[in-house]
């Protein structure tokens, strides 16, 4: 199994794309401007795309989820408490992606965050093609195993950041998105988030992860649940 990472240009979002021994492939959180770099791998090591995952419905993690789905003919999948984002992507972060009125208008710093990488923030497409897993109001949903071409991949809730937020489990890899991050774990002030559930999550969730476990977050370096159990101090204190 091979990692290759993709950086997007907005907020630094980690595209992560998970490759089995025998080419097939999923693609973690695919944030914008990634489509061309995946397309590009995809084709020079002809792998075979099962799907497009999404840690958790924020925009920076799907803006390109829609147009990779379509191009490479595969679902978007993600837990069903957060698809709702996926139709309004700026209205569901609050003042973090609208100032204004109505809440889908790209007027906040999110929007202006993409525009300056050169993409146009009125362009985004919410995918046609999306298959939730675990319940839209389940406060923590059980285990949801994925078989997605030759890869078996373990969707644990991990709920805080956001409603449906979700750590992808392969082998000795947890791709946490923004639930946890080398020294850091993600903010709970946003709409969706909750800092009580959120501590609950890094306690009965990331810190019962085998300290070997490497760490794969939606932004910055990896890391390992060992160093994080024994430096991040937002691990340190529970």
């Amino acid at each position: 199994m091979q990692v290759i990472t993709v950086v997007s240009a907005v907020f630094g979002a980690r595209c992560s794309v998970l490759v089995h021994d025998d080419g097939s492939c999923v693609v973690i959180d695919a944030g914008a401007g990634v489509t061309d770099s995946v397309l590009q791998l995809v084709a020079d090591r002809d792998l075979q795309p099962a799907a497009v995952l999404a840690t958790h419905g924020h925009v920076d993690h799907t803006w390109d989820a829609g147009r990779l789905s379509e191009a490479l003919d595969v679902p978007v999948v993600l837990h069903a408490a957060d698809v709702y984002r996926l139709a309004d992507p700026f209205g569901t972060l609050g003042l973090l992606g609208s100032s204004g009125s109505p809440s889908h208008d790209p007027s906040g710093p999110l929007a202006q965050a993409i525009a300056a990488t050169g993409i146009d923030p009125t362009s985004y497409t919410a995918p046609h093609r999306v298959e939730p897993f675990g319940g839209a109001d389940d406060a923590r949903s059980a285990d949801t195993v994925l078989e997605l071409g030759s890869l078996r991949i373990v969707a644990r809730h991990a709920p805080g950041h956001t409603e449906g937020s979700t750590l992808y489990l392969v082998a000795d890899v947890a791709f946490t998105g923004d639930v946890l991050f080398a020294g850091s774990i993600g903010r709970t002030d946003l709409p969706g988030g909750d800092d009580a559930t959120m501590q609950r999550t890094l306690r009965e969730v990331v810190a019962t992860l085998p300290p070997a476990t490497v760490v794969v977050p939606g932004h910055g370096p990896t890391s390992d649940i060992a160093t994080e159990l024994a430096r991040n101090p937002y691990l340190a204190r529970l």
